[in-house]
């Protein structure tokens, strides 16, 4: 018996611009639910709706009771659905490739399982009263799957060959040693947040045991030591005489960088206003995406040679089986 998905692939095949668009609607509601999710916390609405999976005891959704706060952490919950929606479109357009893109299709469900548990550890949040390690965690899964979906989006846009390594090995190993020192950056940052005044709630939410501006020190020396292995990524891509599109990729992730810094120490020495901590976690989020297309650029997957099949408009299904 054939499965719903292999019944769509049956009959219908996304054209490489849709499976492209598929994966990076997944890449862009990755970005906004990590975006709407800091809104939530930065407006005292982590805890809008005291509950979970029901926005109270008695109410799936928000009352008027819990006023403007129930709204916005509601509105942050309904967003999940547009994401899921995004990471469905995005497996059913993988699956529906022809020949059938296997390793794909199976990255593309990988972010399914993702938004799946993460909002399963959004639920625990909550029901914890927000604590500082879950919310920690909370972040740093939506971060993963923004990492899945990125890898998703690249990979629509290749074939599935062998990687083959465009620059040396050396210069792949610093764009790794990017990578895991972004990722420390990233984990560090959940400590200041764990630890400063932005708790999530207006109520008395348990914090990190540790004073926040020594945690953002900490933060701001992994912010440096990023800001240093990207520079000497955009001397040796020269040096090797490297792609263009890779040079332009460690471009970006350099003015990323930039403005992810002044941003970073406006906040620091204004107090942490809300509106550019916001602004700090749009730009995290975007600096995460620059650091893994500019590693991901260092190799390249050509596309195989297979018999053409050719593409079906993107039309709704309406052909009789």
């Amino acid at each position: 018996m054939l499965t719903p998905l292999a019944l769509i692939a049956k009959r219908w095949t996304p054209t490489p611009r849709t499976l492209q668009r598929a994966a990076l609607s997944a890449v862009v509601m990755s970005v906004l639910i990590i975006v709407t999710g800091g809104a939530v916390r930065l407006t005292g609405s982590g805890l809008g709706c005291d509950t979970w999976p029901k926005c109270t005891s008695e109410s799936l959704i928000t009352t008027p009771e819990q006023g403007i706060h129930g709204l916005i952490e509601f509105g942050n919950r309904m967003l999940t659905y547009v994401l899921s929606a995004a990471v469905g479109w995005a497996i059913i357009a993988a699956r529906s490739t022809k020949p059938w893109r296997r390793g794909l299709t199976r990255t593309a469900w990988l972010m399914f399982w993702l938004v799946m548990s993460n909002a399963v550890l959004g639920g625990i949040s909550v029901l914890s009263g927000l604590n500082p390690w879950t919310v920690a965690g909370h972040f740093l899964a939506a971060n993963a799957l923004l990492a899945v979906a990125v890898i998703t989006w690249q990979r629509t846009r290749e074939g599935d060959a062998p990687p083959r390594p465009r620059v040396p090995g050396p210069v792949r190993k610093l764009s790794w040693a990017i990578v895991v020192a972004t990722v420390l950056l990233l984990v560090l940052g959940t400590s200041v947040t764990g630890s400063g005044k932005h708790a999530g709630d207006k109520s008395e939410v348990p914090r990190m045991p540790w004073d926040w501006t020594d945690a953002a020190h900490l933060h701001a020396v992994s912010a440096w030591v990023v800001c240093a292995l990207a520079i000497a990524m955009w001397f040796v891509l020269r040096m090797v005489d490297a792609p263009d599109d890779t040079r332009k990729r460690s471009r970006d992730l350099l003015i990323v960088l930039v403005a992810q810094g002044v941003v970073g120490y406006v906040q620091y020495f204004t107090h942490v206003p809300e509106l550019l901590v916001g602004l700090h976690m749009l730009l995290s989020s975007l600096m995460w995406i620059a650091v893994l297309r500019l590693a991901l650029s260092l190799r390249e997957r050509p596309v195989e040679e297979t018999p053409e099949v050719p593409a079906q408009p993107d039309a709704p299904l309406t052909t009789a089986v």
